[in-house]
This record gives C-alpha cells, sequence and structure tokens, in this order.
C-alpha cells in the first residue's frame, strides 16, 4: 500500500486530466472554465499541456531510481530514464488527436520503465500499487481527445 502523501500528492494530480475530460464532456462546464480560467485550461488543451509536462516529470522520477543503482544497470537506468522527456519533446505536438496517441503511447511506456525499474528494487516496493490506477485514469482521460 503506498504511503498517504504520495497518494494525496499523485491524486491531486490527477485533476487537471479529470477536468480536461469533464469539460470535453460537458459543454457547460467547459464554458464556465473558460470564462473563469481561460481557454487553455479545460478540454484537451488542459490534458495535452499538462501530460506533456508530467510525461517529462516522469523522466526525472526515473532518473532519481537510476541513481539507486551501480555499473550497468545504473547506466542503463539512466539513458532510459531520459526516453520519456526526449519522447514527449520530439513527438508531442501537431493536432491533438496525434499529440494525444503520443502522450498515451508514452504513459504506457513508462508504466513498462516504472515495472523494469521496481523489478530491479530500484523504486519503492508499493511503486507500481501506485503507478497501475493512476495510468489508467490518465489513458481513460486521454482517450476521448482521440475518439
Amino acid at each position: 500500500m503506498p504511503p498517504n502523501v504520495p497518494t494525496l500528492l499523485t491524486m491531486a494530480g490527477l485533476l487537471p486530466f479529470l477536468w480536461g475530460a469533464a469539460t470535453m464532456a460537458s459543454p457547460a462546464l467547459a464554458e464556465l472554465g473558460a470564462r473563469l480560467l481561460g481557454p487553455r485550461f479545460i478540454g484537451p488543451y488542459v490534458q495535452l499541456s499538462y501530460g506533456t509536462v508530467i510525461l517529462s516529470f516522469m523522466s526525472g522520477i526515473l532518473w532519481g531510481f537510476a541513481t539507486r543503482a551501480q555499473g550497468r544497470v545504473a547506466a542503463t537506468g539512466y539513458a532510459l530514464s531520459v526516453l520519456p522527456a526526449l519522447w514527449t519533446f520530439f513527438l508531442v505536438g501537431g493536432g491533438p488527436v496525434s499529440a494525444a496517441i503520443y502522450l498515451m503511447t508514452g504513459f504506457i511506456a513508462v508504466l513498462g520503465l516504472d515495472w523494469l525499474y521496481w523489478r530491479q528494487g530500484l523504486a519503492p516496493a508499493w511503486w507500481m500499487a501506485l503507478r497501475i490506477p493512476v495510468t489508467v485514469a490518465v489513458l481513460l482521460c486521454l482517450l476521448p481527445i482521440i475518439l
């Protein structure tokens, strides 16, 4: 079971994804959000910009895990940890559909890297119990963009 603080912060980190999905589903909520927050903070706009930040942030987390390793495992860990940020930088752009597809692919790949680091004992024992549900939630929130 993940500790309370990482769980709460992770759940709070889902809010922009959930908000974006909610404003895509409800025109009235989108209108209210656009009026109060600006159009950049509703629908796919908030999801894609925030998703880009979070996928890059995950590179930093993976880098931190790599610091717990030695030798070849560390070198591989460092190399793999920069991939989410590079993926985001080079591929997430263009139209909303392609950006969402690339972000979704990136989040799935990061989940694979999370598992690898977890199996190597570099991530906390509770890591996957936190990462699997949050990744599923993010993917479900991004899915309406491509449908």
